[in-house]
């Protein structure tokens, strides 16, 4: 199947979106499809696809693609244009207000592999797998149409040459909370007849609600029923079924992960001790339990509101904490630990690679989200392989594949996550039974071939209903 791709953003940028299209694109090509990506986002400066790169590297007008593999016919191939993992963005790279980069990113919410790659420890990790470093370059075409906008914001060109050019049997839209690529894609491709499937990545709240609100009369009557939606899970999916009201039908496909990389075989004894961490200080063990939270420190993960969760919890039970991962957010969490002497026993790692991740993740007895718009959380879940109970929100992405008493704990309210994580940390029988669960069980709908079975499942349902159906 030929499967077209579009995402607003992509690497060299990475978050969980880009890591996300980067390994079911990788995963999909090693089941046998012809896959390609096209983006709004730059690629580095060195990329003749990037607007602005040395003069006579430039692209033709329309289509250009960055891959390590062979290019689409009269798709114009450049040199791959991943980012190489723990570097700061290139110079002369303008980063947009909000986009990440790999200097910004945290140590997991998601670095996972997929069906034919190969990972190696001492690469950079983040909000997902380290683009460009970890997995390579990618072995599929990745296509940039970009606006010369201001801070490359991701708006992009029309796709209408590349779909002519590449002629896919489905479109595959990746849209977060604000998506004007996407949104353009869906528009257009509706007009064009192709089969499309949209997958919303976020949750919406009360302004993206009202966006897609706006959107989705205008996108029933150009796709008929040949849209298919899906979300990545039951929380993020509540929203959207009540925005497109029965208009479209609402799939829920989880994000993939490699089941093997993150369950608790995969630890060693000598990969579980975390003062083996070069620059990591270690916290005194001494049988206190160890509470251990991955995430980028941006406002919209809750990072002071984790550490609040902390100190209520320790004022019932004795606490020792871990905090990966790295963002705006890190200063005023270090002004918080101080102000209320709480240097002692909560650490902030900064950014881990994956394998130092698995590392710490190896040495904890509790993992804490508590993130309210989390629409998945993929790195409670790579916990949750691994072995460690779950403090999570009901009602949230992670409810997915805790439920509460077995995989883990959940709450409603920070109050609640503190009496659970106190609840957690102070009976070791009970963490000790949700951690053999976790360790005898596998949540296989999270795993690739699921994961691939269940796109193809939408696919088909999306090529059933376009007029193109009888062709």
């Amino acid at each position: 199947m030929r499967i077209l791709h579009v995402s607003d953003c992509f690497a060299p940028r990475l978050g969980g979106i880009e890591v996300q299209v980067d390994e079911l694109a990788r995963a999909q090509l090693a089941a046998g499809h012809d896959v390609t990506v096209v983006t709004a986002t730059p690629g580095a400066p060195s990329d003749p696809s990037t607007p602005g790169s040395a003069p006579g590297s430039a692209p033709p007008p329309g289509t250009a693609a960055s891959s390590g593999a062979a290019a689409s016919p009269g798709i114009a191939a450049s040199p791959g244009t991943a980012a190489s993992p723990g570097t700061a963005t290139p110079p002369g790279f303008a980063t947009p207000p909000g986009f990440t980069t790999p200097a910004d990113l945290a140590g997991s919410p998601g670095t996972t592999g997929s069906p034919g790659t190969t990972g190696s420890p001492g690469t950079a990790a983040s909000s997902g797998t380290a683009l460009g470093g970890e997995t390579g370059e990618p072995p599929f075409p990745v296509v940039r149409l970009v606006a010369p906008l201001p801070w490359e914001l991701p708006v992009g060109r029309s796709l209408a040459p590349l779909l002519e050019e590449l002629k896919p049997d489905v479109v595959h839209v990746h849209a977060g909370a604000v998506s004007p690529f996407a949104w353009r894609a869906v528009h257009s491709l509706g007009m064009a007849g192709s089969p499309v499937v949209l997958t919303v990545h976020s949750m919406w709240g009360p302004v993206s609600r009202a966006v897609y609100r706006a959107l989705v009369p205008g996108w029933a009557r150009r796709h008929g029923g040949g849209l298919v939606v899906t979300t990545v899970s039951e929380a993020a999916a509540r929203p959207i079924r009540a925005v497109v009201a029965g208009r479209f039908p609402v799939r829920v496909v989880s994000n993939g992960i490699d089941l093997s990389s993150w369950s608790a075989e995969a630890a060693t004894p000598s990969t579980c001790d975390d003062a083996a961490i070069p620059g990591l200080e270690p916290i005194a063990a001494d049988g206190t339990p160890h509470v251990v939270a991955v995430g980028r420190l941006a406002p919209r993960k809750e990072p002071v509101n984790l550490l609040r969760v902390l100190r209520e919890a320790a004022a019932s039970a004795p606490l020792r904490a871990t905090v990966v991962g790295d963002g705006p957010a890190r200063r005023r969490m270090e002004r918080y630990l101080r102000r209320h002497g709480m240097t002692g026993w909560v650490r902030l790692t900064g950014r881990l690679d994956r394998s130092r991740v698995r590392t710490v993740l190896a040495g904890a007895d509790v993992f804490l989200a508590p993130a309210s718009r989390e629409s998945f959380g993929l790195a409670a879940l790579e916990a949750r392989l691994a072995g460690v109970p779950v403090v999570g929100r009901a009602g949230g992405g992670v409810a997915d594949f805790v439920t509460s008493g077995r995989e883990g704990l959940l709450g409603t309210t920070p109050r609640e996550l503190a009496a659970a994580l106190a609840r957690l940390a102070s009976d070791p029988d009970l963490r000790g039974r949700i951690a053999a669960h976790n360790r005898a069980t596998s949540p296989v709908r999270c795993s690739w071939p699921a994961v691939l079975a269940a796109f193809d499942s939408c696919y088909e349902a999306a090529s059933a209903k376009t007029d193109l159906a009888h062709l």
